[in-house]
């Protein structure tokens, strides 16, 4: 694969990370969700290499790559080559118009982190190939198929969320989206002199896809039961706390907890939409600290090295409200914390954290930022 680190592109895209400010788990069940992309990204260099079927890709973070066949398109033993492969079968249901090319990918988005680099990797892909051979998809063609790629050569039955961010987003703002109807709406995110700052526990259990699919069947158990006597509800979505008490008998506790986690996240959402609106920013912090415990403890998606740091922070006066952030199992914790405090709560939070875990914390500043796009 000669081609790899010299070729000319024809096209660089960039595709950007994620953050959810909060709404978790919420997507898959038809919710509310507040998400937007970071300055985090990948970037793909592109160009058509003059054959028919041979495509050649090649990642230089990780110095791997691996030729495919665009008429004998099947799953792979590889995971991260599924997203690729999971994307090129999507679109050929749409279009014959890709063609052999070449591409490569470096990517500064830390892996395991919650920050969404399959969206990323699956997003960007779909839009280069897009650009370079005038498929003429809509961006919510995009989103669509790759949310598709995922769960049919991946395995993950995710939501919508992540590629819809990943596509998007608006610079210096979050998006309120609709899962179930997927209107949305730009919210303006001006929460100086805070700062959103995302601690990387560096632990990636991985317990994360599994259970996230046990988590979207206990919710449709949940469902299920109210069904029958609500045969109007479709999703957790249409489901409020009132609706909810009189089948508690009904459900396991443990299915009981998962619903319960997400419709008060969705009134979450909401609430957080309506603060940043009115720049009511302690009671966004609030917000976050409450979301963190009903991912703890009700949903039981957290680890113990993510509730340490969002406990951690509750030591600090300049940290406004932290939550673990992305699918769960560790990845970051998301932090609103006071410009001026910021080196002093990275450094105590690293030197306790490593003295708990014997593990090196990253920390990093995120910004609300534009969705994927061509570089120019």
């Amino acid at each position: 694969m000669e081609f790899i680190t010299g070729f000319t592109p024809e096209l660089t895209v960039k595709s950007p990370g994620r953050i959810n400010l909060i709404g978790e788990h919420t997507d898959y069940n038809l919710g509310y969700v507040l998400p937007t992309a970071i300055e985090n990204q990948i970037t793909f260099k592109l160009r058509k290499n003059g054959s028919v079927n041979k495509c050649n890709l090649y990642s230089l973070t990780y110095n791997t790559g691996f030729t495919l066949d665009l008429n004998k398109i099947s799953r792979s033993e590889i995971e991260w080559e599924n997203y690729i492969l999971g994307v090129l079968n999507e679109i050929s249901k749409l279009t014959d118009g890709v063609k052999g090319f070449d591409c490569t990918l470096e990517s500064n988005l830390p892996t395991g982190s919650g920050l969404s680099s399959s969206a990323a990797l699956e997003c960007g892909l779909a839009f280069g190939l897009n650009e370079l051979f005038g498929l003429g998809l809509s961006k919510m063609d995009m989103v669509k198929l790759s949310q598709i790629a995922e769960h049919t050569y991946v395995g993950t039955q995710c939501g919508i969320m992540d590629q819809f961010a990943s596509v998007m987003s608006k610079e210096g703002h979050v998006i309120l989206l609709d899962c179930k109807s997927l209107e949305y709406d730009y919210v303006p995110i001006d929460i100086r002199p805070y700062r959103i700052i995302l601690l990387n526990t560096k632990v990636s259990h991985n317990l994360a896809s599994s259970e996230y699919n046990t988590r979207k069947q206990e919710c449709q158990e949940g469902v299920d039961i109210i069904k029958q006597k609500h045969p109007e509800i479709s999703s957790l979505r249409d489901v409020t706390l009132d609706m909810l008490m009189p089948f508690k008998a009904e459900m396991s506790q443990t299915v009981f907890n998962r619903c319960s986690f997400i419709i008060e996240e969705n009134e979450r959402v909401l609430a957080m939409t309506e603060a940043l609106k009115s720049d009511r920013l302690k009671e966004a912090g609030d917000l976050l600290y409450e979301a963190h415990g009903g991912i703890s403890k009700l949903y039981e998606v957290s680890c113990p090295e993510s509730d340490f740091l969002v406990d951690f922070s509750k030591g600090y006066d300049t940290v406004l409200g932290a939550r673990q952030t992305g699918g769960g199992f560790g990845g970051c914790t998301l932090n609103l914390v006071h410009e001026a405090g910021i080196d002093e709560f990275v450094t105590a939070a690293t030197k306790a954290y490593k003295n708990a875990f014997a593990i090196d914390l990253e920390a990093f500043e995120v910004r609300p930022s534009g969705g994927t796009s061509v570089v120019v």
